[in-house]
């Protein structure tokens, strides 16, 4: 069985602000006060796991430990099988130190030329406690790859990635309606299923 957490104080182990305003959204209603890793002052660890929940879990553990404090970390990227997977776990590496994702978009457009289209978001969402206890839950969205990117909502590489039954880009969607579909909504659904009261 999960350990719970029932309120509280959480700390979210990124520096992403976009994905500190998806998460603080999601546990809002339950009741958390979630503060970004930035905020409690405790640096990004090194990911050096190979996959999405390895480096989920290499994270909210560094800060947990660090603050003391129940954390939630998530690993996310897009795969796309024409390029083998990439992005992949390097998602956020292909936008570079300055986080330039309009680079990682043209770079993914670049690589594929006129390979295939499809492409998923994957997100691993790992809850761990500072005696070392951990969480983990894994949600996935289908969908295929557009260019020009399309809308200037969202993050990363949302303006060119359409959900499998929608016309619009999770860049052009309107906030609440990604957040109810997104691979994060869904790994966070399992998790608040299991772990939250």
């Amino acid at each position: 069985m999960a350990r719970r957490l029932a309120g509280g104080r959480l700390a979210l182990a990124t520096h992403n602000k976009g994905k500190l305003v998806e998460i603080a959204a999601l546990v809002a209603p339950l009741g958390i006060a979630a503060e970004g890793a930035a905020a409690l002052g405790v640096p990004e660890p090194e990911e050096t796991g190979a996959t999405f929940e390895e480096n989920a879990v290499l994270k909210a553990l560094a800060v947990a430990r660090a603050t003391g404090l129940p954390a939630l970390a998530d690993d996310s990227g897009l795969v796309v099988p024409a390029l083998g997977g990439a992005p992949g776990i390097y998602s956020a590496r292909w936008a570079g130190a300055a986080r330039d994702f309009g680079t990682a978009m043209r770079r993914v457009e670049a690589e594929l030329g006129t390979g295939g289209r499809a492409a998923s978001f994957v997100a691993a969402l790992a809850l761990a406690w500072p005696d070392g206890h951990v969480e983990v839950f894994r949600g996935e969205v289908r969908g295929h790859l557009v260019f020009p990117p399309r809308g200037g909502r969202g993050f990363g590489y949302d303006p060119i990635f359409v959900p499998e039954g929608h016309a619009e880009t999770f860049g052009e969607m309107d906030p609440d309606a990604k957040h109810r579909i997104s691979h994060r909504a869904r790994a966070f659904e399992q998790l608040a299923r299991a772990c939250f009261a």
